[in-house]
């Protein structure tokens, strides 16, 4: 009889169900009538009565699946067909199961690497899987599914004692209490595990010497064997193996401790997701193994074999998606980055006259730098390049001129925001008070009046450098550096009518992306320690000196981060429009201070007749409107990944938004300039 057939129209009849239990001797039709049975727990019959009915709560709070499962144990307990049919279904699926694997194996990755984890999500997710199988870990997705925790969470003593009955537990080869050995040998093999993950060098070499004195790991392996060896000479509850256990339990606290020592390395030495990956396998498979040891254990073991199999099904919605993973073990990534981005960030805030005025004058020499990199791009373009080395030689232009910036401890306005949102969000950890709130609101005013700075500063000398470019190359050459056909075409491609306002903001999402580049290049630096490599390796020192090598050791420590994201931005601004052209998607960059640039050099190619001309107007807006979407976006994304790696409360925003508001009705100036009393 198919389990799929239906006796009396309805999928879920429950009397159906427990005549097709009779006779199925193969190994996937039991395995399939054991799914149908968890589906029938699930879902209620069409013609259940009120308390059996939904798929919530039946009588009160009593979950609808434990009235199921009530009303099937009262079915087997008055109909010894019924009963013998599923104790013999429960037999053979017993003795041909093997279950080790579910508790060692379940919930964990093959490898101890984050992508081989990623890929073995993926192949769960797409490929279909098989109930012809042998191993208990692999048949358990088929029977169970994350939403049954809370009615097994909801299971009561009574209950829990009805399902130990033969009919449901079976009886293995080697005795009732097979399971023990079964779980015994999960122990052994989840020590195996812990044992090479806690020898592994990327572990080893980062834990804590004091948490290895003892040299936990080492022993764990003769210590599991010592407690096997007890529980088979005697009752699990016996003196031998409650010392055996007690020190099985010491150890793998020690072996926790040393692995929660990584942590403050990870900190001073930078991140990996991969280690992080590594340790939150090595701690779940200690907690797995603690686990085990309460159900080997526990004279009457019924209640803590439900708490072990709640855990498992919890593992199947923690092992549901790629999202979730990737999220949770980027998140120390991302705070570290944001952290890293913050340290740099505090110098792009003015919070005082005097910084605001050095602000402007940093802004300056930026905007003159960037003078010559606006005429170096017609240049670029008028060399008549292919459409790919035009966007290269453009990148490494910007790339350049951005480095030279930051050497001079010049600014740049737009790249203020990446850096100084991470800065602005290590102090939304307390906002319990009005007066933090308010203080955080301080921290905002001072950052937008550090971009307004930034942004007069660069434009201030931008402009003026490439109109009097142009004016010397009319009196010099008789014609401008930049002709008039290619003016025109800056005020076609400048106007706020025109995709103007989406290119900057795809601009802003470079700038911020040019910001994560940089907290992962230093990252990436610290935690290969290539500052400590730069500074004593024999070579470098042989070469350079050991003076010379200390300095550029210390060098590139503090200025890593400066230099890739400028030069990263450099060059996404100038090939990732070519790419994605080629891909079929014609974005392209809107950088404030550039297209001010740009737009100057038209002017001074026109006269002032532009003046007199819409077009140039338009242009004029559509470069306030790149001004404050490049600033805006960029800052959006950057604050937004640095509150999440802070854990930043959602419920907070309100109360800020509020605060701005009143900010900026009584005191709107203070946003553009600092006040008298700053």
């Amino acid at each position: 009889m198919s389990l799929l057939s239906r006796a009396d129209g309805s999928p879920w009849d429950l009397t159906a169900l427990l005549n097709a239990a009779d006779g199925l001797s193969g190994r996937a039709q039991r395995n399939l009538w054991l799914a149908r049975l968890m589906e029938w727990l699930r879902h209620a019959p069409r013609s259940a009565t009120p308390s059996q009915a939904g798929n919530g709560t039946g009588n009160g709070s009593t979950p609808a699946a434990l009235l199921r499962l009530r009303h099937l144990l009262n079915v087997l307990e008055k109909n010894p067909e019924h009963r013998q049919r599923v104790q013999q279904l429960f037999a053979d699926f017993w003795r041909d199961t093997r279950c080790a694997g579910l508790f060692s194996d379940f919930g964990f990755g093959p490898r101890m690497a984050l992508y081989s984890e990623i890929w073995d999500r993926l192949r769960q997710r797409v490929l279909p899987t098989t109930p012809d199988t042998r191993e208990l870990a692999e048949l358990f997705p088929l029977l169970f599914r994350p939403e049954d925790e809370s009615w097994l969470l909801a299971v009561d003593d009574a209950t829990l004692q009805r399902l130990g009955s033969p009919a449901w537990r079976g009886v293995h080869d080697d005795g009732p209490d097979g399971w023990r050995d079964e779980m015994l040998d999960a122990v052994t093999y989840l020590i195996s595990a812990v044992r090479a993950a806690g020898f592994s060098a990327a572990l080893r070499q980062r834990m804590s010497e004091e948490a290895l004195a003892n040299q936990p790991f080492l022993q764990l392996a003769a210590s599991g064997e010592r407690l096997r060896d007890a529980v088979s000479a005697g009752e699990p509850d016996s003196p031998a193996v409650r010392r055996e256990a007690a020190y099985l339990r010491v150890l793998l606290d020690q072996c926790r401790v040393a692995v929660d020592s990584i942590a403050q390395h990870l900190e001073d030495f930078g991140i990996s997701v991969d280690i992080l990956y590594e340790v939150e396998q090595l701690r779940a498979r200690v907690q797995r193994i603690e686990q085990l040891l309460d159900c080997v254990l526990a004279p009457a073991p019924a209640r803590e074999l439900l708490r072990l199999t709640v855990s498992l099904v919890q593992m199947l919605e923690q092992r549901r998606g790629v999202r979730s993973l990737l999220a949770r073990h980027y998140a120390q990534l991302s705070r570290k980055v944001a952290e890293r981005s913050a340290e740099t960030g505090e110098h792009y805030i003015a919070h005082s006259r005097d910084e605001y005025r050095d602000m402007l004058r940093r802004a300056a020499g930026g905007g003159a730098v960037l003078a010559g990199t606006t005429l170096l791009k017609f240049g670029v373009m008028a060399l008549g390049l292919t459409a790919f080395w035009s966007g290269f030689w453009a990148g490494a232009n910007y790339a350049f001129s951005f480095v030279i910036i930051m050497l001079l401890h010049w600014t740049v306005a737009t790249k203020q925001p990446a850096m100084t949102a991470p800065a602005m969000a290590q102090r939304l950890g307390d906002l319990k008070t009005d007066a933090s709130v308010e203080a955080f609101v301080d921290d905002v005013v001072h950052l937008i009046r550090s971009q307004a700075a930034g942004i007069f500063g660069n434009l201030a000398l931008c402009a003026p450098l490439v109109l009097a470019a142009q004016g010397l190359a009319w009196w010099v050459l008789g014609q401008p550096l930049v002709g008039e056909h290619s003016a025109e075409h800056v005020l076609d491609t400048l106007t706020l009518l025109g995709p103007t306002a989406l290119y900057a903001a795809f601009t802003g999402v470079l700038l911020f992306a040019s910001s994560l580049i940089a907290g992962w290049t230093e990252n990436w630096f610290v935690f290969h320690r290539l500052d400590s490599a730069i500074a004593w390796n024999p070579s470098i020192v042989a070469r350079l000196g050991p003076a010379r090598a200390q300095r550029w050791s210390n060098w590139w420590r503090y200025n890593i981060s400066g230099v890739a994201a400028n030069v990263s931005l450099g060059m996404m601004l100038g090939v990732v429009p070519v790419v994605m052209s080629f891909l079929g998607l014609p974005l392209e960059v809107r950088h404030v201070t550039l297209s001010t640039g740009q737009l100057a050099a038209a002017a001074g190619a026109l006269g002032f007749e532009v003046l007199h001309a819409a077009p140039f107007w338009w242009c004029v807006a559509g470069i306030v409107a790149t001004g404050a979407l490049n600033i805006g976006v960029s800052f959006w994304l950057a604050f937004k990944l640095a509150a999440r790696a802070r854990g930043v409360r959602a419920a907070d925003q309100q109360r800020i938004v509020s605060a701005l508001t009143r900010r900026l009705r009584h005191s709107l100036p203070s946003f553009l300039w600092p006040s008298p009393r700053d």
